[in-house]
């Protein structure tokens, strides 16, 4: 509602400004002043000065945007390629200020030193060979450098030695949730299809294939550091993006297809936690709930929590209507930390037979379930 009122002001300001001029216009009727539309040595001045002053207003709201926002982005890399991706990252925004920098100055300069003068004629030339070749070679050159560059790095964050030892996770996109689903002792995810869907098989793994018997379904993922971890994506419903902001990783969920990324974390979530940026940006944020949490208090309502650091996986396309709560914690964990975790997990078929061992509400849904038991159990006895 505040906002709205204040739109409703400003509005009404602009139309009060608008009444003032057309106010202003009318007493200057019959006076010696130039109305004849046409821009004057004064006009020409006046608009000049205006240009070095929108300059200046660029450069100091960038300054400005610097300082006070620039604590904001992503800090620390958890992957061994992030760096690779930041340093990318950094070169082609460095690139973009100096360029953007220098074209302003010289669009504002020249823009006042060949202002509109009395009598004086604009001169005209067809072309400049040698302006045309500078102007043209030097950003191909610069972008081709970058693309190269990034198609480099692209490629050495991308490829996946078959011999290389990783760990297998496929992650499932549905709105709006994550689901993880690993590959089990033989690193090997068993077929999937949406056709199989049923019960607590929410990810359709054909129970039949013998490489699904250890496969095993989480909605908290755990991945041990310094271990590559190649990620195979699904979607059941729309398009989703996984995002691992703190990885640097992020990659489609296409309907009917399986897209990949792989990248190895390098800290831990505990370590993580211990870096001193995430430190201090811990302590702002509590610091921010800790005064919303009295305003909410005040009011009869509970309190904030303490924010604690996790990392977080997240959907970074506008999936539905809860697409900004789809995502699922993500703990990195050593390696001996994740093999206890791992050793408490019950695997997917297991967890079938469990549901379907229980009575069933009618004969129709017996009937069913026995069928799907069965194929379990003789795959499993295979």
């Amino acid at each position: 509602m505040t906002s709205l009122l204040v739109i409703i002001v400003l509005v009404l300001l602009a139309v009060a400004l608008w009444q003032l001029t057309k106010i202003f216009d009318l007493t200057q009727v019959g006076s010696s002043s130039d109305s004849s539309q046409v821009a004057n040595d004064k006009d020409n001045n006046i608009q000049g000065y205006l240009m070095f002053g929108f300059l200046a207003f660029l450069y100091v709201f960038t300054i400005y945007g610097l300082l006070t926002w620039g604590n904001l982005p992503l800090h620390t890399p958890a992957s061994e390629h992030g760096t690779e991706v930041d340093r990318l990252m950094n070169i082609t925004w460095v690139l973009i200020f100096v360029v953007q920098a220098i074209t302003q100055l010289l669009l504002h300069y020249f823009a006042f030193k060949y202002k509109g003068k009395k009598d004086q004629k604009a001169l005209y030339f067809a072309d400049n060979n040698k302006l045309e070749a500078l102007w043209s070679i030097i950003p191909a050159v610069t972008l081709a450098g970058l693309i190269l560059y990034g198609l480099y790095a692209w490629t050495n964050i991308m490829f996946v030695d078959e011999d290389e030892d990783t760990i297998v996770i496929e992650l499932y996109a549905q709105q709006f949730k994550w689901t993880a689903r690993l590959a089990g002792e033989d690193n090997v995810l068993g077929k999937a299809n949406v056709r199989y869907i049923e019960g607590v098989n929410t990810l359709g793994v054909d129970l039949a294939d013998p490489n699904a018997q250890d496969d095993i379904v989480v909605t908290e993922l755990h991945i041990p550091k310094g271990k590559k971890v190649q990620f195979k994506f699904r979607s059941q419903d729309v398009l989703h993006s996984a995002y691992f902001p703190h990885f640097r990783a992020q990659m489609n969920c296409v309907p009917g297809m399986v897209t990949e990324f792989a990248f190895t974390p390098t800290y831990t979530t505990a370590e993580y936690r211990e870096l001193p940026y995430m430190i201090e940006k811990v302590a702002h944020i509590n610091e921010l709930r800790a005064k919303q949490s009295l305003d909410l208090i005040a009011k009869g309502q509970p309190g904030l929590d303490p924010y604690t650091f996790d990392y977080l996986l997240l959907c970074n396309k506008i999936c539905g209507s809860s697409h900004y709560n789809m995502q699922m914690k993500v703990v990195v964990d050593t390696p001996e930390d994740y093999k206890k975790w791992l050793a408490d997990k019950t695997t997917l078929v297991n967890e079938v037979k469990a549901s379907l061992e229980k009575p069933a509400d009618d004969a129709s849904g017996e009937a069913k379930s026995n069928d799907t038991l069965a194929a379990a159990n003789e795959v499993a006895v295979k």
